[in-house]
């Protein structure tokens, strides 16, 4: 099975020289793509003078993660792909078990182990061991709830998941195009998620498979700074808007509100003006798009039991559950 190793990029020379020949050196039967967003920095020739092998995506423009896939999955020969950042360093046989698992499961969304670069033996933020969220929408993975990562000592094995990391995740093309692809007004953050729960609304599985593992820098991209509060805020809204069940969209949004304003007095009380200013940007967003997307939303197919459990919020800030096995 030959697959797509297909790497996003914009002004990531400095990634792209770090870890690009890892995926290269360690991808076999496979063709390593770069999109490339329009980079204004030396990405392009760095890629064209140091990697011949590297097929080259040039779109006119940065945009983003999601629209840079949409567009430049296109141009890709293999039915099967990796959407990997360009801040990921492989391992060696890194592609063995997720081959496996697609044979037996062709239509499978599939995302190995993420690891933290800096501490190898810890889960990192973006996906983890496989994702899930909360009846309100918040995220949470197998080894991080929040910002509490744990340590990989092998208690999570391969499993069934609600949504992979777009760090690193395997799809058939037509299985990702049936879907609907990336919702190109994300621009970054939340769109693997929206994209797995649609994915699951359709009947598609999505699986971790703990024996692949990759490292990941973390936000590299984007810092950890207001302009991705604003977008997680954002985009959340948005994707519950689009996947809730008919029945349960108003209360359960409400409810998610309310979080979200409490969440925000949080951030105020620990001096975090700036992104308490985001969270209400991005409220004031979505209520700006709002009734276009109830316009555009299918009211079909959408299953009621995409949560894991009720409220991660209450269980990890009123419980004390740090970690996953104790959910």
């Amino acid at each position: 099975m030959k697959i797509g190793i297909v790497v996003i990029n914009w002004n990531g020379l400095n990634l792209l020289r770090k870890y690009l020949k890892s995926i290269i050196d360690n991808s076999d039967n496979s063709t390593v793509y770069v999109i490339d967003n329009n980079s204004s920095d030396e990405s392009v020739s760095y890629i064209r003078e140091n990697f011949k092998e590297v097929e080259i995506i040039s779109l006119d423009k940065n945009y983003g993660f999601a629209e840079g896939y949409n567009k430049g999955l296109k141009k890709v020969k293999e039915e099967y792909v990796c959407i990997i950042n360009n801040d990921i360093l492989v391992t060696k046989n890194w592609l063995n078990p997720i081959r496996e698992k697609l044979e037996k499961d062709p239509l499978s969304i599939i995302q190995p182990n993420i690891l933290d670069i800096n501490n190898n033996d810890f889960f990192e933020y973006a996906g983890a061991s496989g994702g899930f969220i909360d009846k309100y929408g918040y995220p949470f993975c197998r080894g991080r709830i929040f910002d509490t990562l744990e340590k990989d000592d092998g208690k999570y094995l391969d499993s069934k998941i609600f949504w992979a990391s777009g760090a690193c995740f395997f799809v058939s093309r037509n299985v990702f195009y049936e879907i609907g692809g990336f919702d190109k007004r994300f621009f970054a953050h939340m769109e693997e998620i929206d994209l797995c729960w649609r994915g699951f609304n359709l009947g598609f599985n999505c699986y971790s498979v703990t024996s692949s593992k990759v490292f990941h820098v973390g936000a590299a991209t984007i810092k950890k700074n207001s302009k991705k509060t604003y977008l997680n805020y954002r985009n959340s809204l948005i994707m519950m808007t689009k996947n809730l069940p008919l029945k349960d969209l108003l209360l359960t949004l409400l409810l998610r509100i309310i979080l979200d304003i409490l969440s925000s007095f949080r951030l105020l009380i620990k001096g975090e003006i700036s992104n308490f200013i985001a969270l209400y940007k991005a409220h004031f967003d979505y209520f700006n798009v709002l009734r276009l997307i109830l316009k555009e939303r299918d009211n079909t197919s959408k299953k009621s039991n995409y949560f894991k459990i009720n409220s991660i919020v209450y269980k990890y800030f009123i419980l004390g559950k740090k970690k996953f096995f104790q959910l």
